[in-house]
C-alpha cells in the first residue's frame, strides 16, 4: 500500500480548518496529519484529502454531496471517516470539520497507551 505524501499546502490548509481550541491536538501520522480530541481521532489528512469522522446522520447528509469519497487507502478505507470533496472552500470544510470534533468530543477518551 503506498502512503501519499502531503504537501505543505494540504498541510497549511488542513491546519487552517482545525479548531484553535485546547483540547485539539495536531499530531503526525504516517507522513500525514490526525486532528484529536480526548485522544480520538475526528479528521485527518491523507495525502490532499482531508477526512472527517462523522455521526451516521451526518456522515449520510455529507456523502449526498458530489466530490466526496472514502477515506482513507483504496484498499482499506476508514470506516466511519469520509474525504471532503476537494472543491470545498476552507469556510464548508471548517463547517464539517467543527461537526466532527463535536461528535467525537461526545465519545469516551482514549485510554494513555503505557510506555
Amino acid at each position: 500500500m503506498q502512503m501519499p505524501k502531503p504537501t505543505d499546502a494540504d498541510k497549511q490548509f488542513f491546519r487552517s480548518v482545525i479548531p484553535d481550541d485546547p483540547g485539539v491536538e495536531v499530531k503526525p501520522m504516517f507522513g500525514n496529519l490526525g486532528a484529536f480530541v480526548n485522544g480520538n481521532m475526528f479528521a485527518g489528512l491523507f495525502g490532499s484529502s482531508v477526512g472527517v469522522k462523522l455521526a451516521a446522520d451526518d456522515l449520510a447528509e455529507l456523502a449526498t454531496i458530489e466530490g466526496v469519497e472514502p477515506f482513507g487507502p483504496a484498499e482499506r478505507p476508514m470506516g466511519g471517516y469520509l474525504s471532503l470533496p476537494p472543491s470545498f472552500t476552507t469556510e464548508q470544510a471548517t463547517g464539517w470539520v467543527n461537526k466532527a470534533q463535536a461528535y467525537v468530543a461526545t465519545l469516551p477518551p482514549k485510554p494513555k497507551k503505557k510506555r
